[in-house]
């Protein structure tokens, strides 16, 4: 876990600030007081003159964490030398990817999150190739809940060397949110996803039933205003993630004009 810890309010501000845009399980506490267990990285300040060997803990702890001072210029560069820490900290980084309309992506050294986000299913893989960039034998675990998202990342996720890819039975997986907290399922099914062993795969092929490619066809419909549905064959296109709905409907109209 990272821990924050300093007197400068505006290193405190972008230091919190750029662990929870990245989605990172983190906590605070003053220069000087006692660390909680599972502390593995501390973030501080030049002016805060933190000694690792002088640090007490709330529990027993065998050696102390490591200390990165952030650099005020360059605070983003301080949660990446952070994250590469605890990324070598012996623990199997795992991907947890919940295939939905908008997938959710965590990234887990083993069962703490160091980042999470919600991206257009186009941006999945090298999102996940830039986490990974730098990790030794990492695996990562793709929900099966949309049969034919999860085919395209499987897919897309092959090209990437030095990875193992597994399809995780998602039922189960995303959590009842209460309150406040809409938003955050694809992000916590993810988590779950990645917590969750599955079965090595290296492709999905799936044939899209009659009632997916309707809803894809009713899609385009709705994506274009009721001016035109696209034909069977974009459609089949767009299930295996050849082509997005925006660019079928465009193809359809570039036929209109031939």
């Amino acid at each position: 876990m990272i821990v924050v810890a300093t007197e400068d309010f505006e290193l405190y501000h972008e230091a919190v600030s750029a662990l929870r845009e990245r989605g990172v399980t983190f906590t605070t506490v003053q220069p000087g007081d006692p660390l909680p267990d599972g502390t593995t990285v501390v973030l501080t300040g030049r002016d805060d003159d933190l000694d690792p060997a002088a640090v007490s803990f709330t529990g027993e702890r065998e050696s102390p964490p490591e200390i990165v001072c952030i650099d005020p210029e360059d605070v983003r560069g301080g949660i990446e030398e952070a994250l590469s820490i605890l990324r070598g900290n012996g623990e199997r980084t795992v991907v947890g990817i919940d295939s939905g309309p908008r997938p959710g992506v965590v990234v887990l050294s083993g069962t703490t999150v160091v980042a999470a986000f919600s991206v257009p299913i186009s941006d999945v893989v090298e999102l996940v190739a830039e986490e990974l960039s730098d990790v030794a034998d990492p695996v990562v675990r793709v929900g099966d809940g949309d049969r034919l998202k999860s085919a395209r990342i499987v897919n897309e996720l092959a090209e990437l060397e030095g990875v193992e890819v597994q399809l995780v039975d998602e039922t189960g997986t995303t959590p009842y949110l209460g309150a406040g907290a809409r938003g955050a399922s694809d992000v916590l099914a993810a988590v779950n996803i990645a917590l969750r062993e599955g079965e090595p795969v290296s492709s999905r092929e799936i044939e899209p039933t009659p009632g997916e490619l309707k809803r894809i066809k009713t899609a385009s419909r709705e994506q274009s205003a009721g001016d035109r549905t696209i034909d069977e064959e974009l459609a089949r296109r767009v299930a295996g993630g050849e082509l997005t709905i925006e660019e079928a409907l465009q193809r359809h109209r570039e036929r209109d004009t031939t």
